[in-house]
């Protein structure tokens, strides 16, 4: 066994080592270092700075920009090589405009965040950007986006809330046929473009506090729609389309604070639904105590609603077909061979082969060659519309 005095001794050592590392401080774990570069960004004369992913790169290497929050007024970058940007960050500066060269330049831009900046246009050249999938101009002053918007087809995400947009592209539904969420809130839109209804890939589309009249109608093309979010549109909206009960994947539903009285009975139909938001309107229907008694309530009240009225709804004229045109000799119907009459038994069950709105499809003749000379006269006006003329059998030449 150690004796006494080594065993204290060890206990000595032990202590003045721990004593000598408390001297020495914390150790530093190397990690990778983020580098900041310099950028020409012309602001008064001032220099900005940029950040750049991963030690060492050089500038051609950079694949991430961050110029945010620096004061920026306007841009120059002639010396970073753009078309190695694959995110740019240029949120909460001071900038003005987008120079178009500027963005023509990153055609490998997959992110561009131009948030709380003072932009009233966007660069034309935007259009370019075709492997662009999230662009955030939230917090400018837009009063529209540039058409060329819609050749970012790759794009995925489009925030632009907190401008003073009136109007989205009309054709945008038609094109940007990948974007799975829309966010125009807190805008000035008076009406959202008819296309939408083509962007059969949007899981989220929020439109709260605009200026909404009313919502495109067929919305049930939306197939994969999870949110959607119109509240706070106040007195403009008044109805709501019937194909908002139609969207087969609708999970939330916020309508709230607007100015409408009655929902659609098409609501019933919304089978994942979770959440349905409605407060803040006068509605009569649903009465508010259904309401109250949450969504359950409001989906059985307007289902049984939905149920009752097409029990009420007459039954509709049947449209003129065969049997009309027959009773009215203005379709023949009948075989045209010589010697037969209308109902006439010509052998076989008791019921016969001939009735009163039926065609005796062993009576005409195949149609082969029917475009030929010898059938044109079959198309005369005067022959089609005559009431005894059998329109299938071709012209007897004497």
């Amino acid at each position: 066994m150690m004796g006494y005095e080594h065993m204290n001794q060890m206990t000595m050592t032990t202590t003045g080592m721990m004593k000598n590392f408390n001297k020495v401080g914390p150790i530093n774990i190397p990690r990778k270092k983020t580098t900041r570069r310099s950028v020409s960004a012309i602001d008064g004369g001032a220099a900005a700075t940029a950040a750049a992913a991963g030690e060492g790169d050089r500038p051609q290497d950079l694949k991430t920009l961050d110029l945010s929050g620096m004061s920026l007024a306007s841009l120059s970058a002639s010396s970073i090589n753009l078309a190695s940007i694959s995110k740019l960050d240029l949120s909460n500066n001071n900038i003005q405009q987008i120079p178009e060269s500027l963005v023509a330049r990153m055609l490998n831009l997959w992110t561009l965040d131009l948030h709380s900046n003072q932009l009233k246009t966007l660069p034309n050249s935007i259009g370019c950007l075709s492997k662009l999938k999230v662009l955030n101009v939230s917090g400018n002053n837009l009063k529209a986006l540039p058409k060329t918007i819609e050749d970012c087809r790759s794009l995925e995400e489009l925030n632009a809330n907190f401008n003073e947009l009136t109007t989205l592209p009309d054709t945008i539904g038609f094109e940007l046929t990948n974007l799975t969420k829309l966010s125009v809130n807190s805008n000035k839109l008076i009406v959202l473009p008819s296309s939408l209804g083509h962007l059969t890939s949007l899981r989220v589309l929020d439109a709260r506090l605009n200026h909404l009249g009313s919502l495109p109608e067929d919305l049930e093309n939306l197939v994969n729609l999870q949110v959607l979010n119109v509240s706070q549109n106040f007195q403009h909206l008044k109805t709501l389309p019937y194909s908002v009960g139609l969207l087969i994947s609708l999970v939330e539903l916020d309508v709230s604070y607007n100015g409408i009285k009655v929902l659609p009975d098409s609501i019933g139909c919304l089978r994942k639904i979770q959440k349905l938001s409605v407060e803040g309107n006068p509605l009569v229907s649903p009465p508010f105590e259904v309401v109250e008694n949450g969504l359950e309530a409001v989906k059985q009240y307007m289902s049984e609603k939905m149920t009752e009225s097409n029990k009420k709804t007459p039954t509709k004229k049947k449209f003129w077909g065969i049997g009309k045109m027959v009773k009215f000799k203005t379709f023949h119907g009948l075989s045209s061979s010589p010697g037969r009459s209308p109902g006439r038994r010509t052998g076989g069950d008791s019921h016969g082969d001939e009735r009163e709105g039926f065609i005796n499809v062993s009576d005409y003749r195949q149609i082969d060659g029917i475009a030929s000379p010898r059938h044109v006269s079959l198309f005369n006006p005067r022959r089609l519309l005559s009431p005894l003329s059998a329109y299938f059998s071709p012209p007897r030449y004497r």
